[in-house]
């Protein structure tokens, strides 16, 4: 096992190189100005080329790689041209945000996805598996900024002033405010990686609010995401559904199922621990490839609900051309990517033996 591990880490080392090199051009042939961008269309050619030294920008494009993989490699991952804030603090201010979000959108998705592929594996082709895939099919095609604001316009607008009314943006409401754990634990003179680590954490409004017993905040900052969760996970819950049927067919109809049924066993405990057992690897390929699609999704998802998070600074820096926020981001996000893609291939050997990790 530390030898699977270990061999993945260091196929994941020239796999990262090869995303910091093509982000790191591409965002440099994005049409578009940095100095503009930032300074507005009246900077003069004296302010855009001071603007350019300061930054960095005035160098060859190889010696600019280079420089940045040398800060990288010292974990520097920049400044924002933009805020003249570290990239790293942005990480640790608005990473949270977005790990809560999809945190609950794959929770949604799997709370859903599976019961309703299993459903309409088991009852196939009665109206019950017709319409969950229909619902699956609808909810893979609609685009998440169109379910965005149609979720919002229901919630927020037509049943306003009722019992399931939702907050339409933000992450709280007026007047309602989640203390840090620093200040909750009085550890304001506390510094260093430690310090990081504790505000990283009150960053995620809910596991805060829990463990400070901080209740008001809890239930308001659940709220205030249900619509994005929702809106996020959807593409995702109709691909486990999906994938989950199909699976489950194909496991049903094996000799083994046929042998239990015939021992006699509940049809629920063969579907449950004989079918869905040994059909559920394939799901949880899917869902630890999910992960992407909802990190990526997020962009979209935090814009319309106008979510502080990772996806929102991506799009923002996008629009300055703020190099260095969209490629310590990014990296970020293809560091989580692999590490999610890690834990599922270890995963694979405790949800089927059959599989060896060597």
């Amino acid at each position: 096992m530390v030898r699977f591990v270990v061999r993945r880490l260091l196929i994941s080392i020239p796999v990262l190189f090869a995303i910091v090199f093509l982000v790191f051009a591409v965002a440099r042939i994005l049409p578009g100005d940095p100095c503009v961008a930032t300074l507005g269309e009246r900077a003069t050619p004296a302010q855009c080329q001071q603007f350019i030294r300061r930054f960095g920008l005035d160098k060859p494009i190889p010696d600019q790689f280079a420089i940045y993989l040398q800060d990288i490699s010292r974990g520097n991952l920049g400044t924002s041209i933009q805020t003249r804030q570290s990239v790293t603090e942005l990480i640790v201010e608005r990473l949270p945000t977005t790990i809560e979000l999809s945190f609950l959108a794959l929770v949604f998705a799997i709370a859903v996805g599976i019961p309703l592929g299993i459903v309409s594996a088991y009852r196939r082709n009665s109206v019950a598996d017709v319409g969950s895939m229909v619902f699956a099919n609808i909810g893979f095609s609609v685009p998440v900024f169109v379910l965005g604001y149609g979720l919002a316009f229901i919630f927020a607008v037509l049943l306003r002033g009722t019992p399931l009314a939702l907050p339409p943006s933000g992450r709280l409401s007026s007047g309602v405010e989640v203390l840090p754990l620093v200040e909750v634990w009085n550890l304001e003179t506390l510094t260093g990686p430690a310090r990081s680590l504790l505000d990283f954490i009150s960053g995620m409004y809910i596991p805060t609010s829990l463990i400070t017993f901080q209740w008001e905040g809890l239930i308001d900052s659940f709220r205030h995401l249900i619509l994005p969760a929702v809106a996020l996970g959807t593409i995702p819950l109709a691909i486990i559904a999906r994938i989950t049927r199909s699976s489950l067919l194909d496991v049903m109809g094996l000799d083994y199922i046929r042998t239990a049924r015939a021992k006699g066993l509940r049809e629920r405990l063969v579907l449950i621990r004989h079918g869905l057992r040994n059909a559920i690897l394939p799901v949880v390929t899917i869902i630890g490839l999910q992960v992407g699609l909802l990190l990526g999704g997020a962009i979209l998802t935090e814009t319309v609900f106008n979510l502080a998070g990772v996806g929102k600074t991506v799009f923002d820096a996008i629009e300055a051309r703020d190099y260095a926020v969209i490629q310590g981001f990014t990296l970020i996000i293809a560091l989580g990517f692999l590490l999610v893609n890690l834990i599922v291939d270890v995963l694979y050997a405790y949800v089927d033996p059959r599989v060896k990790l060597a």
